[in-house]
C-alpha cells in the first residue's frame, strides 16, 4: 500500500461546510428532539429536491419529510434512537415539487459538541422511488404470476373431476374448488327441467330447448342486470320496447350468451326459470353460508348445441341473518376480471365434457344394443349341451367386435362361429353384424365350411367392409348311431378351436388360412369327431391374450388350463375356464362350449367344478323350456336333489320375464351350500306380484308356486330388475 508522504492536513470547518453544501445527496441540520427537532439549515440540493427553502422550513415547523421520522406511533423504534441520541434511519415518503409522491431513505445522525451533549443533528436523505417502484412492480408481478398460477391450477383439478364424470359428486367438488376464488359457488342442469346437481347423469338426455319469448332485446353491458331494465335502443318509433322479463331462460334457451346478473331482491315471474333460480339459491346459499347474497353471477353451461345447464357463482357481499352487512370472502363485482375469466373457463370445460360424456354413453347404448341384437342367445341343441358367452372389455366402452353363432341348420346339423372383428367401436359391431348376416346366409345354402368361407370372401371383398376380421366355421353333424357327432372346420386367420377328451385337448389347427377377404385360394376344410363325454372349445384371443405374454403363451396356458378341468356339464366347463383364465381380460371374449353328454360317466363322479352358471336367453317361449334343462343338468352336475322344485321355480320366473318382461332374459343359478339359488333378470323395472290367479281366465299363480318352494325377493337391476328364488333344503 503507498502512502501519502508527509502529514494530512486537517479537515477545516470551512471545507467541510463547503462539501455539505455541495453536496449531491439532500442535507440537512435540525436542532435536538426536545426543541422539536427544527430545521436549521439545508444544503441546495435539498431545496432543489424539495423545493423548499430553510426559511420556509423555518416559518412552517418541522418539514412533512422529517415528521414522518418520529411523529407516527408504528415507528417507536426510531423515536426511542432519536431521543436517546443514537443514529436511526427511515424510509419515508414525501412530496416532491410537482406534487408526486416519492420516497427517500434518511438516515439521522447525531453531532456531538466537544463536551458530549447532542445539540444538532444531521440528516441526509437519499431519493429511493425508482428502487421502491421497481420493487414493487416486481411484488406485483410475482402476485400476477402466483394469481395465474393459482387460476391454472383451480381449472387443471375442474378438467381431472370432468375426466370422471361418473364420480357422483363431481360437480360438487369443481363448485367447492371455485370456492377459493367466491364465497359461493353451485351447478344446475337443466335435465327435465332445472335441477341442483352434485353430479352428472351421463345416462340422462337434455330436456332440450325450452319456451322462447317472442321479442329479445340485446343489452349492451357484458352483464346483464336481471330484475332491473336494462339500457336498451329506442326503436324505429322511437320508443323503448319492453326487456325480457326471463333472461336466465334465455340463457337456457340459448338466446343471449351471458353471463347475467341474477339481483336476488328482485322481483320475477313466479314459474319463470329467473324466479325459481331466485328462491332456491336464497334458501341454499342461506343454510350452507348464513348470508343472503344480493346477487350472483350466472355462466351458460353450454355443450354443442344446446345449453345443458348454469354455474352460478356468488362474488360478493350480503347480509346476515340479523340484517347486519356481510363482507363475502373473495370477489365482488369489480373485482379482477381474472375471477370471472376463470368461472367462465370452467363452465366451458364442464359444459363440453358433459356433452362429451353424454355423446359417448349414448354411443355406447347405441353401438351395445346393436350387438346384443346380432348376437344369438343361449341355443339349444338337440343331442348336446351348449353354453355360449360374450362380455366387452370395459376399457372399450362394453363395445367390440367378437360375435358367435349357433345355428340349427337342420335335424342332426348345426353349425358354429366364433369370429373377431378389428376395433371397439360402433364401425366395429357393424362390420362384425355384416359378416354375421353374410355367414348365416351362406351357411343355410351351403353344407362345407371351406365353400362358405370362400363365398363369404367373395362377397366381402365386393362389400369392402373396412375391417379385417377372423373367423373358425364349423359343422356338426350327428352320426347314425346317436354316439358321435362328425366336426368339419375351417379357420380364417383365427385361433384353433380345443377338443377336450379324456383330459387331453387337441388343438384343431388343420385348414388354415388367412383374415376374411383376404383368401387368395380356395379354403379347405378339415376334419375331427366327438364322442360322448367330449368337450368343444371355440374362443375369441380375448380369452388368453395378455399385454405381458405373447398368444403363444396364452394358448398354451389355455392348453394347460382345459386339460384339468373336471366340469360335467358345458356351463361349468366354461365358468371354470373364466374363473381361471378371464378374471382381468384385456380385450373381448366370445366362448363356446359344446359337451356331448355321456349319460354313463356323468353320474360316476361329482367333480370340483365352480358352483354358479349363467345363461342368456331370448325373450321367447322356447326359452322356458331351456332354463328348464339349464337348470336340470346344473343340478345333476352338482349332485343336488331338489331339481324338480327347481325345475319349478326356474320355469314360472323365466316365464314371467318373457310374459312381462322384454329383450335378452339372464339366467343364473349359485349354489349357496345350503340350497340353490335362482336369479332370473329382464329389462322390465316393474316388481313381480303374487296375486290369487286371473279372473275368468288360467294362470296367475305362478309367483304362489315359487313362494311356497322358495324365499324370493327382487332388485332393481341395470335398466330392468332381477328375480331371486333360493330353494328351501328339503326334509
Amino acid at each position: 500500500m503507498t502512502e501519502i508522504p508527509g502529514p494530512v492536513p486537517p479537515v477545516s470547518d470551512h471545507m467541510l461546510g463547503a462539501a455539505l453544501s455541495d453536496a449531491i445527496l439532500p442535507v440537512f441540520v435540525t436542532g435536538t428532539w426536545d426543541e422539536g427537532m427544527p430545521v436549521l439549515w439545508v444544503n441546495a440540493e435539498f431545496t432543489r429536491t424539495t423545493g423548499i427553502h430553510v426559511d420556509e422550513l423555518k416559518a412552517r415547523g418541522t418539514h412533512p419529510l422529517l415528521s414522518l421520522v418520529g411523529a407516527d406511533p408504528d415507528r417507536e423504534p426510531g423515536q426511542t434512537a432519536l431521543r436517546e441520541g443514537r443514529p436511526t434511519e427511515r424510509m419515508i415518503q414525501g412530496l416532491r415539487p410537482d406534487g408526486a409522491i416519492g420516497w427517500w431513505h434518511v438516515t439521522m445522525s447525531p453531532i456531538p459538541e466537544d463536551d458530549g451533549v447532542v445539540r444538532h443533528w444531521l440528516g441526509a436523505a437519499t431519493d429511493v422511488s425508482s428502487y421502491v417502484e421497481r420493487h414493487a412492480a416486481q411484488l406485483a408481478s410475482l402476485e400476477v404470476e402466483r394469481r395465474e398460477r393459482a387460476d391454472l391450477d383451480l381449472v387443471a383439478q375442474t378438467t381431472e373431476l370432468l375426466g370422471d364424470l361418473e364420480y357422483p359428486y363431481a360437480l360438487r367438488d369443481i363448485a367447492d374448488l371455485l370456492r377459493a376464488l367466491v364465497p359461493w359457488a353451485g351447478f344446475y342442469l337443466n335435465d327435465d327441467g332445472l335441477v341442483f346437481a352434485d353430479g352428472v347423469d351421463v345416462a340422462s338426455p337434455p330436456s332440450g330447448r325450452g319456451r322462447r319469448h317472442a321479442r329479445y332485446v340485446p343489452e349492451t353491458p357484458v352483464l346483464a342486470r336481471v330484475g332491473g331494465p336494462p339500457p336498451v335502443e329506442p326503436d324505429v318509433h322511437g320508443q323503448n320496447p319492453a326487456p325480457s322479463v326471463d333472461q336466465v331462460q334465455d340463457l337456457l334457451d340459448g338466446v343471449t350468451d351471458g353471463p347475467v346478473l341474477l339481483e336476488l331482491d328482485g322481483h320475477y315471474p313466479a314459474h319463470s326459470a329467473s324466479g325459481w333460480l331466485r328462491r332456491d339459491l336464497v334458501r341454499r346459499v342461506v343454510e350452507e353460508t348464513g348470508a343472503v347474497p344480493r346477487s350472483v353471477v350466472v355462466h351458460a353451461v353450454a355443450g354443442r348445441r344446446r345449453v345443458l345447464g348454469l354455474l352460478v357463482s356468488w362474488h360478493g357481499a350480503g347480509l346476515h341473518l340479523d340484517g347486519t352487512p356481510a363482507s363475502g370472502a373473495g370477489a365482488t363485482p369489480s373485482e379482477p376480471q381474472h375471477v370471472f375469466t376463470v368461472v367462465e373457463v370452467v363452465a366451458r370445460r364442464a359444459g363440453t365434457a358433459i356433452d362429451n360424456a353424454r355423446l359417448y354413453a349414448r354411443e355406447h347404448r347405441l353401438a351395445e344394443a346393436l350387438q346384443r341384437a346380432m348376437l344369438p342367445e343361449q341355443a339349444e341343441v338337440p343331442g348336446l349341451d351348449v353354453w355360449t358367452y360374450y362380455a366387452p372389455n370395459a376399457e372399450h366402452a362394453q363395445v367390440g367386435g367378437d360375435w358367435y353363432d349357433v345355428l340349427q341348420i337342420s335335424d342332426g346339423t348345426v353349425g358354429l362361429v366364433v369370429g373377431d372383428v378389428v376395433g371397439h367401436d360402433v364401425e366395429a359391431a357393424a362390420a362384425m353384424g355384416q359378416l354375421r348376416s353374410v355367414v348365416r346366409s351362406y351357411a343355410f345354402e351351403l353344407a362345407t365350411p371351406g365353400v362358405v368361407v370362400d363365398r363369404v370372401d367373395q362377397l366381402v371383398t365386393g362389400m369392402r367392409i373396412p375391417r379385417s376380421a377372423s373367423m373358425v366355421y364349423a359343422t356338426l353333424q350327428q352320426g347314425p348311431d346317436g354316439e358321435s357327432w362328425d366336426i368339419r372346420y375351417t379357420r380364417a386367420g383365427h385361433l384353433p378351436p380345443l377338443l377336450l377328451r379324456g383330459g387331453q385337448v387337441t388343438q384343431l389347427a388343420g385348414a388354415g388360412g388367412s383374415l376374411i377377404g383376404f383368401g387368395s385360394r380356395p379354403r379347405e376344410t378339415a376334419r375331427a369327431e366327438l364322442r360322448r363325454g367330449d368337450v368343444l372349445l371355440f374362443y375369441t384371443d380375448g380369452l388368453i391374450e395378455r399385454r405381458d405374454r405373447s398368444l403363444k403363451v396364452g394358448l398354451d396356458a389355455l392348453v394347460e388350463t382345459s386339460g384339468r378341468i373336471t366340469a360335467r356339464d358345458a356351463a361349468g366347463v366354461g365358468e371354470e375356464l373364466l374363473s381361471r383364465l378371464a378374471d382381468a381380460p384385456e380385450d373381448d371374449v366370445a366362448l363356446v362350449v359344446v359337451r356331448m353328454p355321456d349319460p354313463v360317466a356323468d353320474g360316476e363322479v361329482q367333480p370340483l367344478s365352480p358352483r354358479s352358471r349363467r345363461w342368456l336367453l331370448p325373450s321367447e317361449p322356447p326359452s322356458i323350456g331351456r332354463a328348464r334343462h339349464a337348470v336340470l343338468r346344473t343340478c345333476q352336475a352338482w349332485g343336488l336333489p331338489e331339481s324338480a322344485a327347481a325345475e319349478l321355480v326356474v320355469s314360472e320366473l323365466v316365464a314371467n320375464g318373457v310374459l312381462h318382461g322384454w329383450g335378452n332374459i339372464a339366467l343364473r343359478l349359485f349354489d349357496t351350500g345350503d340350497g340353490l339359488r335362482i336369479e332370473v333378470e329382464d329389462s322390465n323395472p316393474a316388481p313381480p306380484v303374487t296375486t290369487d290367479g286371473h279372473p275368468n281366465r288360467l294362470g296367475g299363480f305362478g309367483m304362489q308356486i315359487v313362494e311356497r318352494l322358495a324365499d324370493w325377493g327382487w332388485r332393481p337391476a341395470g335398466s330392468g330388475k332381477l328375480v331371486w328364488a333360493k330353494l328351501r333344503p328339503t326334509d
